[in-house]
């Protein structure tokens, strides 16, 4: 699944290309993904103008001169940026036609994925109005962390993967902070001190930002706007290297499963 890098990558990539432009015609192909396709908005997009792309946890959030589409790529989504008229190919279930030609594609071969459109604020929204912070913003902090944990006896990988806590914070991206910080993944969050949960912050953020920096993670389906694939992989420390060795002790990577998924640790380096 496209985790928070992999997303904001995407959001970076397609922004300057759609910034500014007037939607000329939404072309749908298949009745709903993971929610209905309206199909509405064959009639109401054609003639808005895209003013702003950003990103709000891992939903894309292209916002119009008179509302705003909400994206989500969910497992296997990925948006491509190509000529209008091109062949649509099995999963090719959106295109959002501009009228300069050009056509911001919207491929889903698993259709887990969202396309919404709302005439009011996007963060408003109710996908979006009970997230947590964003991981990379002041917000986010290890006193929070701190004080939202008290009491909970649920593993920190599952606590820091709660999207009400903390948003964007993937399987991927959790394994690898919880590693950096030295923390087990199924010591219970309540358990946790404050200067534990200040290294995990900074963890989370260091992880995150490399990530977007290498423009995300290459582990089946993601690539970017362009279809250039993520690199963040060759960095990851953990995941997805079980029985290999700890870079830092040389002891054997352990795996589990925790809350369903898979989880990577060194039970020698984390406690």
């Amino acid at each position: 699944m496209p985790e928070l890098p992999e997303v904001e990558t995407v959001c970076r990539g397609i922004a300057p290309h759609v910034i500014g432009k007037a939607i000329q015609e939404l072309i749908l192909r298949a009745p709903k993904l993971r929610l209905p396709l309206d199909p509405q908005l064959c009639r109401i997009l054609p003639g808005q103008t895209i003013a702003t792309v950003s990103r709000r946890a891992k939903y894309l959030l292209l916002e119009t001169d008179q509302g705003g589409l909400l994206i989500h790529l969910g497992m296997t989504g990925v948006l491509r940026l190509l000529p209008a008229g091109t062949t649509e190919n099995k999963h090719d279930h959106v295109d959002l036609i501009f009228t300069d030609g050009t056509c911001l594609r919207l491929t889903d071969p698993r259709r887990f994925g969202t396309f919404v459109y709302s005439p009011d604020k996007l963060l408003n929204h109710p996908l979006l109005k009970n997230l947590g912070p964003e991981p990379l913003s002041d917000s986010f902090s290890g006193e929070m962390l701190y004080h939202l944990s008290r009491g909970k006896a649920q593993p920190i990988k599952v606590f820091i993967m709660d999207q009400k806590v903390v948003v964007g914070v993937g399987n991927i991206y959790a394994n690898e902070a919880l590693f950096r910080a030295g923390i087990h993944p199924v010591r219970a969050a309540g358990r946790i001190g404050r200067q534990r949960y200040q290294r995990l912050v900074i963890a989370i953020q260091e992880v995150l930002r490399a990530a977007i920096d290498a423009g995300g993670t290459t582990i089946s389906d993601f690539a970017d706007s362009e279809g250039r694939p993520g690199y963040f992989r060759q960095e990851l420390l953990v995941y997805g290297r079980r029985s290999g060795p700890c870079c830092y002790c040389g002891r054997a990577i352990h795996s589990c499963r925790i809350g369903q998924r898979s989880t990577f640790y060194c039970s020698h380096c984390q406690r």
